[in-house]
């Protein structure tokens, strides 16, 4: 049951990247422009922590990075 709520808490947090990206890209739109390739290697690198922490199973890790994925796609999308 704990191992339930930990999952339904980290989508939850997960679920509000979403808007804190977009709030990030308007407010910091001149950055953007500028470091476009350095969101690219943190998304790369975000997704390669993630798949390394579903593989020694550590539900921390992968929530963090994936949230740093999240927000920074977010981010680039605007």
């Amino acid at each position: 049951m704990q191992v339930i709520i930990k999952i339904v808490i980290g989508v939850l947090v997960l679920a509000l990247a979403i808007p804190l990206g977009t709030l990030l890209a308007k407010l910091t739109n001149e950055e953007l422009k500028s470091g476009q390739k350095w969101f690219r290697l943190i998304i790369v690198l975000g997704l390669i922590g993630a798949i390394i922490s579903l593989i020694i199973r550590n539900d921390i890790l992968l929530f963090s990075f994936l949230f740093i994925v999240i927000v920074t796609t977010r981010s680039l999308k605007k």
